[in-house]
């Protein structure tokens, strides 16, 4: 019993190492090649089986304005921090203290693109924890340019949209590049429940967020 534990202890181990192994080689793939699937996109795929509309863009070709809001909405202290904000991370632990199950992640750009690119959407502590080893790695190993960069040409903004190309060419017909303030604003708030959104389009919810975001636009520092 004991030889069966110490085998099993073992091989949980091994795939422990083999999973950092693969996240670690992935990021230092993409610090150089473009993202065009995420574990996100191969699980929406694997839902319906409808096509994922996805468009890479370099940096320099989506507009300042979509940036500037998608760090309004998502993660106003981005350039500032090592990949975690402590201070949301407190406040989310208080928010689940209070209702007694994990409700609340304060995630911040690096987390949620971590999230997106090797894990799932599922609330837990053990998703949490390889949440925090991956981004930890990608701090170390991106700049915060190509991490903004990542996270705008793969989020998801509606069924089977991922990417500000895929998301300014389907709801306004035109290149990320040429996103007004008020239609980066629009796409940014869209984010934290897109698939609804992209059908309720005037819902208050989603207005009110795109008022906040286009307040706080213009005092956001873009990496460089």
């Amino acid at each position: 019993m004991k030889a069966f534990l110490a085998r099993l202890v073992m091989l949980v181990i091994g795939v422990i190492l083999l999973i950092q192994l693969w996240i670690f080689s992935s990021l230092l793939w993409w610090r150089t090649h473009p993202v065009e699937t995420t574990m996100f996109m191969r699980w929406d795929y694997l839902t319906d089986f409808k096509p994922i509309k996805q468009e890479w863009r370099d940096y320099d070709n989506i507009s300042d304005n979509f940036k500037r809001a998608i760090l309004a909405g998502e993660d106003a202290k981005f350039i500032h921090h090592h990949g975690f904000d402590w201070a949301g991370i407190q406040f989310a632990l208080e928010r689940n203290s209070e209702k007694g199950e994990l409700v609340a992640g304060g995630s911040t750009v690096s987390q949620q693109l971590a999230k997106n690119l090797f894990l799932y959407n599922e609330r837990s502590f053990i998703r949490k924890g390889q949440e925090a080893v991956a981004t930890w790695m990608m701090e170390r190993m991106w700049s915060k340019r190509r991490i903004l960069e990542v996270y705008m040409n793969s989020v998801e903004f509606g069924q089977n949209i991922y990417g500000v190309e895929a998301a300014a060419q389907f709801y306004y017909g035109k290149s990320s590049k040429s996103l007004s303030r008020e239609q980066a604003a629009f796409l940014a708030a869209l984010l934290p429940n897109p698939k609804y959104y992209q059908d309720n389009r005037n819902d208050r919810k989603l207005q009110y967020r795109k008022r906040v975001i286009l307040k706080y636009m213009d005092a956001i520092q873009l990496p460089q």
